[in-house]
């Protein structure tokens, strides 16, 4: 089979067997890190509307060398056993890369969410979870899910209650899955987390001066032009932030129903309104809109954030793509194929095993947030208040004991200064520290390393490696 006719397992064993190459690890081992431990299969039956409906789901395990493992649950009638066997062995390669203690899974239910409502989405969701459970494929110390395409916070409370009502004595019940909503024992900014993580991500490369000149780029993100395809939660935070932020300007926006284009810049917060009352892109003010949305990911501009489907850009249209530098905020957005057609062209690529690890980043806070059974900030915040108001109450004093002027500074920068952080703030610091020293160390290893020739490749090798010692320190006789 050529590169070009791969499955979505096949790019992203082909991207491991890049690096592997380049690694020197005892026999047998790299096979044990690339093969997908299990894969299991259940259909159950779900009465809805007068008559008995058959439902079929997934749970990957792709590596237990740590426990527990961590993976998205998305509902799409896209779901398969490759897709989500190949989602799981990304987790785990991209735990590695962050340095959470993970190992990877992946779930999936094959149905169309938009064809049940509410009260039938919940059944559904609770007899699914139901089946998973029974199985420990949904335990806080052996598998923890977390929302993915199809699902979000809602799906995560129904599963966790579920969780809690067959397991009522289980202390730890709600370390069950993450992404769950605040009321739920969730926690701040997991939301947002994937779209930050790519803002965190982008604002790191965009300090290293050799990494933009690769990009063939100059300066800051600040005047960016940025297409992104996909206005679900990652595309939307990740468009929301760096043009409100960062002063990029979002001139491209792809959805399933085609595209708008405008070299001003688009509003992302009015788009997504629209998209939200209308049900659709189509007739949003101010913008061109394009009925072939897959066009635009050829159009010319700085950055292009793919951030919705696996291999949008392909063999087929990789020569075509203009942007100098992708970020990969979906999963496996581009094929191996392309990934070889972009490298060549010079195009650099931000990795999604990296460059989307935002979720799974704050999903470790949550988890360890359930299991200390304390939130956040909530012992250290207002002790934090006191000695930086106490320090300001010094300095002030000195200031007049010194023969000078008494300093008095602002009450905006008091008010800043002496503010405890709280839960969101310390996630957005976390996540922050998270992805500037993972891309430190690929980016390390990239200018470090003629044999490295990307960071796709320098983001493997480090996962890989790292994956490699956990085994190694395992008893496997």
């Amino acid at each position: 089979m050529s590169s070009q006719d791969l499955s979505f397992t096949a790019n992203v064993d082909r991207q491991f067997l890049r690096a592997v190459n380049l690694l020197d690890l005892p026999p047998g081992l790299a096979q044990q890190i690339r093969t997908c431990n299990a894969t299991y299969t259940v259909r159950f039956p779900v009465r809805l509307r007068e008559r008995i409906h058959v439902f079929t789901g997934y749970r990957s395990v792709h590596s237990d060398h740590i426990t527990p493992v961590k993976g998205g649950i998305r509902y799409s009638l896209a779901v398969n056993q490759d897709e989500v066997e190949a989602l799981a062995a990304l987790m785990t390669y991209k735990s590695a890369v962050v340095d959470v203690p993970f190992g990877g899974s992946k779930g999936g239910l094959c149905i169309n969410p938009n064809d049940y409502d509410d009260r039938e989405i919940e059944q559904i969701t609770r007899r699914f979870a139901y089946e998973l459970i029974k199985r420990d494929l949904i335990h806080p110390s052996q598998n923890v899910p977390a929302p993915d395409m199809g699902t979000s916070a809602r799906e995560m409370a129904w599963i966790a209650d579920e969780y809690q009502r067959l397991h009522p004595t289980e202390m730890d019940a709600l370390a069950c899955v993450t992404g769950k909503p605040v009321y739920k024992s969730g926690i701040a900014g997991r939301v947002e987390a994937t779209g930050r993580g790519i803002q965190f991500a982008l604002r790191e490369f965009f300090r290293e001066p050799l990494d933009v000149k690769r990009a063939s780029l100059s300066g800051s993100l600040e005047g960016k032009r940025v297409i992104v395809q996909g206005l679900g939660n990652v595309g939307f935070h990740a468009a929301q932030f760096l043009s409100l932020e960062d002063g990029a300007v979002i001139t491209g926006i792809i959805e399933r129903d085609g595209a708008i284009v405008s070299e001003a810049g688009l509003d992302v917060l009015a788009v997504k309104a629209w998209i939200e009352a209308s049900g659709s892109i189509k007739g949003y003010p101010d913008a061109t809109f394009l009925s072939d949305g897959a066009s635009v990911l050829e159009s010319d501009c700085d950055l292009l954030i793919p951030a919705a489907l696996e291999g949008v850009i392909h063999h087929k249209n990789a020569a075509s793509i203009k942007a100098k530098l992708i970020i990969e905020a979906a999963n496996g957005p581009i094929t191996a194929a392309a990934d070889d057609i972009l490298r060549q062209r010079g195009v650099v690529v931000i990795p999604d095993l990296y460059a989307n690890a935002g979720g799974v980043t704050v999903s470790y806070f949550e988890w360890v947030k359930n299991l200390s059974h304390i939130r956040f900030g909530r012992m250290e915040r207002r002790a934090q208040e006191t000695t930086q108001t106490l320090m300001l109450s010094e300095l002030e004093r000195l200031s007049g004991l010194i023969g000078v002027d008494k300093w008095s500074p602002t009450d905006s920068f008091k008010a800043n200064y002496v503010k405890g952080a709280d839960e969101l703030e310390l996630v957005r610091s976390g996540l922050d520290d998270t992805m500037r020293e993972a891309l430190q160390a690929m980016r390390e290893k990239w200018h470090e390393d003629e044999r490295v020739e990307d960071l796709r490749l320098a983001a493997y090798m480090i996962a890989i490696q790292k994956i490699a010692l956990t085994y190694q320190s395992k008893s496997l006789g």
